[in-house]
């Protein structure tokens, strides 16, 4: 049935999956043949396991394996030791949480296994809460149920080593649609259209893309490493590098929209582009089912049409309007580019023989490698000390008002606390009311299946299934998640006899972690405080500018996607990315002037805007006469200093220079190329990015 297969294709099928198997088999161990009081701890410790999975090849889960058990082990038996010490336990929380969280700032799989322990650590007192006992049985359990999701995880991904890769790509080529079609509507030909809220538009879907090219390339250096791929892996990374490919040119720009869509608005034009765009958009989500079902692209004529008629277009534009030499470049260009992004969209995925394969790492090389990563964080400025900081004295701050007010039934205010507690302002705004309305709506739910229906062991099916959906709902309704979550605890609770007293403390201790952890982002090392947008704009500058180098040198050498080139072209990404997920961090930050929230957006699309003039000098290298050659890398060698200097100056906080004498000269050089000629596309770009810099440095004096 297709329903039924398009839910196993489904990108969280598996994972909701093997929870259910390993929460159901727990559950039938501990029913038939274990203790029944440790069905509590062994659930609670597989899911803690579930939130520390990585997507790794089997080698690499079992690595995470051997690491998240020592780290539930050590973090279950201090809880043990100090818990029934309240002064011990109020000094080794604080501490403990904040090094778990620095730890988390070596790599994302420390991350991910960091805040799982913490999530271990609370569940170790729900646990003892629950049972009733703190003794060594509990934490036995605990890291017994981790271990036994654990091994499932990893006999899981033995059996299909590609499918989190194809659900990696999937998704990659999912995000590379919604790109296409915030393109697409800039093309839309009407006048009075708002360019710079379609361009942040546009930058915060670039920065879904980045996040997903991130995550495909973690998986297939996970699972090719420095071996030769062969086969599917081959052409799985083939894939990978099509994908960058198409990154690069839907991000670029040959003419400003505004000024396109001025000199078009008589033509069908701007119709015709968008229209082939949204059809490409079409094909990319055609490319990720293909590439989820393991299957062929289905037909994609309609795209191949859209892209005729518009080639016959763009050709009748020509002969019957007057010539306008920089209009016609740009439409030529364009077509250039639609063609070659049609050509990629179209790509099975094959690797040249001479291909650069190479990937760059995200993991540190060795342990002093992770303990300089943490020690660079180290500081007032960095997001994961702030982070760190506020996390911890939320900690102790719930533990306090614990101990205050019910202090043997309130770790529920530790959990809520740590779970609403996220690095930015506007992250824990959201999960405050989602925690909030999720965690009532589960005690309801709660509440009503303990009334209506009797007790018994038909209530650990409901169990299970509600500890499954919370894998289901976690990643994209979290309010739900949480409802299904507070549904299984409140179950788990009812095991030990004590259901019904856990809905009215789950309810105020919910209520006071929410509070603990709104306090903290708002007033613990605040962003608002120690922000400093123009730090962000300036790193982005810098990585323009290495990029820029890079570009310049291939239209000497000829296109070459070796690993240096795109090292520099990712991090000019990354970079821009970063600047987008700040402001809109900023943009919900309590208090901020409008004026520098409009200040903000400015920059964004200033660097939005260079961004993507870079892109377009990227799309169309290729080997010039020495003569040219020489004369394009002296002309973006000369940009790309200007940029290295504009960011030593936001760094600085000193006003810039602007660089009007450089952009006559390149002005200059535009009039003296014969139309057609590649170099006066490259000088283009480079005017183009000269009054990028101009325009960030006004808005840096401003």
């Amino acid at each position: 049935m297709p329903t039924l297969r398009h839910l196993a294709e489904s990108d969280r099928f598996a994972d909701v999956l093997r929870v259910f198997l390993a929460l159901a088999g727990i559950t039938a161990w501990c029913t038939w043949h274990g203790p029944a009081e440790a069905i509590v701890p062994a659930l609670l410790g597989a899911i803690a396991c579930a939130l520390a999975e990585t997507d790794d090849a089997w080698r690499g889960r079992l690595r995470g394996l051997v690491v998240t058990l020592v780290c539930f082990t050590l973090a279950a038996l201090a809880v043990k030791a100090t818990i029934g010490t309240p002064v011990a336990f109020a000094m080794v929380l604080p501490v403990g949480t904040f090094l778990l969280v620095m730890l988390g700032a070596a790599s994302g799989r420390y991350a991910t296994i960091a805040t799982a322990t913490l999530i271990l650590a609370v569940y170790t007192m729900i646990a003892s809460d629950a049972a009733g006992a703190a003794g060594a049985e509990g934490t036995l359990a605990l890291v017994a149920g981790a271990a036994w999701y654990g091994v499932l995880s990893m006999l899981w991904s033995a059996l299909a080593p590609q499918r989190a890769l194809r659900h990696a790509l999937a998704r990659l080529f999912e995000s590379l649609a919604t790109l296409i079609d915030a393109k697409a509507a800039q093309f839309e030909p009407v006048h009075g259209l708002d360019h710079d809220a379609l361009a942040l538009t546009f930058s915060r879907r670039n920065q879904g893309t980045v996040q997903a090219l991130t995550e495909a390339r973690i998986a297939l250096i996970d699972r090719i490493g420095r071996r030769q791929p062969r086969g599917r892996a081959a052409s799985m990374l083939a894939m990978f590098f099509v994908a960058q490919d198409i990154q690069e040119r839907i991000t670029s720009s040959h003419y400003p929209y505004d000024e396109l869509t001025t000199a078009l608005y008589h033509s069908d034009l701007m119709f015709r582009f968008g229209r082939l765009l949204r059809l490409q958009a079409q094909a990319c989500r055609e490319r990720a089912d293909a590439i989820r079902r393991v299957g062929p692209l289905r037909s994609i004529a309609l795209p191949r049409a859209a892209l005729e008629d518009l080639r016959q277009a763009v050709a009748f534009h020509q002969r019957t309007q007057p010539a306008d030499e920089a209009l016609d470049d740009a439409l030529v260009a364009l077509l250039r580019n639609m063609e070659s992004l049609q050509a990629l969209i179209e790509d099975e995925g094959s690797l040249r023989e001479d291909s650069d394969i190479a990937l760059q790492g995200n993991e540190p090389s060795s342990f002093a490698d992770a303990m300089r990563r943490v020690r660079l964080r180290l500081n007032r400025r960095s997001m994961h000390f702030r982070h760190a900081m506020r996390l911890s004295i939320g900690m102790l701050g719930g533990y306090l008002i614990m101990l205050a007010l019910h202090p043997l039934h309130g770790y529920w205010i530790l959990l809520t606390t740590l779970f609403v507690s996220q690095p930015g302002y506007g992250a824990t705004r959201r999960r405050f009311i989602q925690r909030i309305i999720g965690t009532t709506a589960g005690l309801v739910i709660g509440w009503a299946l303990l009334r209506a229906l009797p007790g018994g062991d038909w209530r650990l099916p409901v169990l299970v299934a509600s500890g499954a959906a919370f894998f289901a709902f976690r990643l994209r309704r979290y309010a739900l998640a949480t409802g299904v979550i507070t549904l299984f605890v409140l179950l788990c609770f009812d095991r030990v006899g004590a259901g019904y007293d856990a809905i009215g403390p789950r309810l105020l201790d919910t209520l006071l972690g929410a509070f603990v952890a709104a306090v903290v982002i708002r007033y613990v090392l605040p962003d608002w405080r120690v922000r400093r947008l123009d730090d962000l704009v300036a790193d982005a500058l810098l990585a323009y500018s290495r990029y820029l180098e890079r570009i310049a040198a291939q239209y000497t050498h000829g296109r070459a996607d070796d690993l240096p080139y795109r090292i520099a072209r990712r991090d000019a990404h990354a970079a821009q990315a970063m600047v987008a997920g700040n402001v809109t961090e900023l943009l919900a930050e309590p208090g901020h002037a409008a004026a520098k929230g409009e200040h903000a957006l400015r920059l964004l699309t200033a660097l939005q805007a260079g961004l993507s003039y870079l892109s377009t000098l990227g799309t169309h290298r290729e080997a010039l006469a020495p003569d040219d050659a020489t004369a394009v890398e002296a002309t973006a060698h000369r940009v790309a200093v200007s940029f290295a200097a504009l960011a030593e100056h936001l760094h600085a906080g000193t006003p810039a220079p602007f660089l009007g004498t450089p952009e006559l000269e390149v002005g200059t050089a535009l009039r003296s190329l014969a139309p057609g000629d590649i170099r006066r596309l490259v000088d283009r770009q480079c005017l183009l990015l000269v009054r990028v810099h101009d325009r960030i440095a006004g808005l840096a004096r401003g």
